[in-house]
């Protein structure tokens, strides 16, 4: 299982699913990062935490954890 937070920076990756519970998962969906989105990693913080993507036409920092939680290809 690959997570987003394995994904190389300048890729662009496909959400497969996503983990977590309640409104966890309820936040990341609201953030518009859903089954079958593209999601384009643009960059990573030194310590991997926070993690910048494109999504949906739209910038996002997700953090480390939230990345763990959404499994792509």
């Amino acid at each position: 299982m690959k997570t987003l937070k394995d994904a190389k920076i300048g890729s662009t990756v496909k959400v497969v699913r996503l983990h977590g519970e309640g409104p966890v998962k309820r936040r990341i969906m609201d953030m518009g990062i859903t089954r079958g989105t593209e999601v384009y990693v643009r960059k990573v913080a030194p310590l991997g935490d926070p993690m910048e993507v494109t999504v949906r036409g739209y910038e996002l920092s997700l953090r480390k954890a939230d990345t763990e939680m959404i499994e792509v290809e």
